[in-house]
């Protein structure tokens, strides 16, 4: 798959072939079900991704949950992934500036989410959360665009390890 890779010359090509690639890290075989987490994470509202995709071919996605610094909220998280697809099908796209809103890039993940998963009535555990994270930065990495993390403020945790996703810090 390399070899094929370094000898396609045409950039939407190599696309392509990066894209079949991107198979996700954690399936079923690992213990994983991403339908399960998907449904667990939608009991945690707050917040948004926000996405905006510019005519010059620059997007800018924004954290925006500013009165909680930011923290990455279940619902967050699903909707992180349906950003990641929709950039992964925006042909026009060159790059990504990922910031987050009022000036804090991000306190990590919202820690009622991460509570209420503590308990025993939650059907995915702390493992299953972070297999659907790093799925979904995993997926956000081998996006075909530049990614700058503009980070103003703190960047803790999740919000920490979102910016190591970026190309450029």
């Amino acid at each position: 798959m390399a070899r094929s890779l370094l000898k396609t010359s045409s950039m939407l090509a190599r696309t392509k072939l990066l894209h079949q690639m991107g198979l996700p890290l954690y399936n079923s075989s690992h213990g994983f079900h991403e339908e399960d987490v998907r449904k667990q994470l939608q009991q945690f509202p707050g917040g948004s991704i926000d996405l905006q995709k510019e005519d010059s071919g620059i997007g800018i996605l924004t954290l925006n949950n500013p009165t909680k610094m930011n923290a990455i909220s279940g619902v967050m998280m699903l909707q992180l992934l349906e950003k990641v697809i929709e950039l992964e099908n925006w042909t026009e796209g060159k790059g990504l500036i990922v910031h987050g809103a009022k000036n804090t890039f991000s306190s990590g993940s919202d820690l009622n989410t991460v509570k209420a998963l503590r308990t025993p009535e939650a059907s995915i555990d702390g493992m299953a959360l972070c297999m659907f994270m790093q799925n979904t930065l995993t997926r956000f990495m081998r996006l075909p665009l530049i990614s700058v993390a503009l980070v103003q403020g703190r960047a803790l945790g999740g919000g920490a390890e979102f910016t190591t996703a970026c190309d450029f810090r």
